[in-house]
């Protein structure tokens, strides 16, 4: 796998190389250094907190734009562990996640972060329900994860409301909080993933939580988490992002450009004309763009389909993309935040 190519939620990584050796447990009591490097560090997620964007990446970086991506700074991190992925639910509060098991909220806009969750209490999470649930296997699994300390990645999260969120990432491993993050209850028991499959993307909408990560592995629950079932997936390859369309339909993205629509459980190959693998989706306005790991932005109507290359290519690859309170376009990746346009792209012809 060539490890240069930056994937959403170091997905790529995770997926060619297997397990990774543990970072040192101090990143999770060492800050993150404040360093004008950080500006060009490695970035992996981006979000918005109502006009500001705020954007996550490798050794706890951190950082806020309140220009609409014009300008950048650091914010404060109490630890200094790859963060992955981040979302707010609304202008205050939000969440971000990483390596280490990391679940860090923010109720000032980014301006400050608290820890919530870490690996090492998701490992006991995780052996305390193995234990209530008698389950041999599962139990023997969440002992490994105990013994290996904090080095869990967590890739993905969704938040329904500031009180419903999960959070997915490697080894099978997932986690809920019905009260903001301030407890947090093991999944892993209730998704049909024996194997223990990286998951990579999750999408939570009222009742249904549909979950998606490695070799085509897409779970999906109607009553809100309760059960879930195993898809029968049309791809084998790895899911690496998860997007809501308006119809209420979900776009599946992953390997090799693959796009599928899904729709009460039922798949729908969506044309895509770069056959390169992607990273992320966002819906923007009355259109969809597609990011992929060369960099590229793909614009296409709000069904999937149309898709077509946009002239944003950057410099390097891209792993998630976020629009600016004034229609422009900012992606994250390699060479840290990049400002791909200045004002909104043309929007597609009906």
């Amino acid at each position: 796998m060539n490890t240069s190519l930056v994937v959403s939620a170091l997905c790529l990584a995770l997926a060619g190389q297997g397990a990774q050796a543990a970072e040192p447990l101090d990143v999770l009591t060492v800050p993150a250094v404040q360093s004008q490097q950080a500006l060009h560090g490695v970035l992996l997620g981006i979000g918005r907190a109502g006009t500001r964007l705020v954007a996550v990446g490798e050794r706890g970086i951190i950082l806020l734009s309140d220009n609409n991506g014009v300008s950048w700074r650091q914010a404060a991190v109490a630890v200094s562990t790859s963060l992955t992925a981040v979302q707010f639910v609304d202008a205050q509060r939000g969440w971000a996640v990483g390596h280490g098991g990391v679940v860090l909220f923010s109720g000032d806009a980014g301006e400050h972060w608290q820890l919530q969750l870490d690996g090492r209490r998701a490992a006991a999470l995780e052996l305390a329900a193995a234990q209530l649930a008698g389950d041999d296997a599962r139990l023997t699994a969440a002992r490994r994860l105990v013994a290996d300390g904090a080095d869990k990645p967590l890739l993905a999260l969704s938040f329904s409301d500031a009180r419903h969120g999960l959070v997915v990432g490697a080894y099978g491993l997932a986690l809920a909080t019905e009260d903001g993050g301030a407890t947090w209850a093991s999944w892993a028991g209730r998704l049909p993933n024996p194997q223990g499959l990286h998951l990579y993307a999750v999408a939570r909408d009222g009742g249904e939580v549909v979950v998606a990560g490695e070799q085509g592995l897409v779970l999906r629950s109607t009553d809100n988490g309760a059960h879930f079932d195993a898809l029968a997936s049309p791809y084998d390859g790895s899911y690496f992002s998860l997007v809501r369309l308006p119809s209420g339909d979900l776009l599946l993205g992953g390997l090799r450009g693959h796009l599928f629509s899904l729709r009460d459980g039922a798949f729908k190959e969506v044309g895509n004309p770069v056959p390169v693998s992607i990273n992320a989706a966002l819906v923007s306005g009355q259109r969809l763009l597609v990011v992929n790991q060369a960099g590229g932005v793909l614009q296409g109507h709000l069904d999937g389909s149309g898709l077509t290359p946009l002239p944003l290519a950057a410099a390097a690859p891209l792993s998630a993309l976020a629009e600016g309170a004034d229609g422009s376009l900012i992606g994250v990746g390699f060479a840290g935040p990049l400002r791909l346009s200045s004002a909104p792209t043309q929007a597609l012809a009906e």
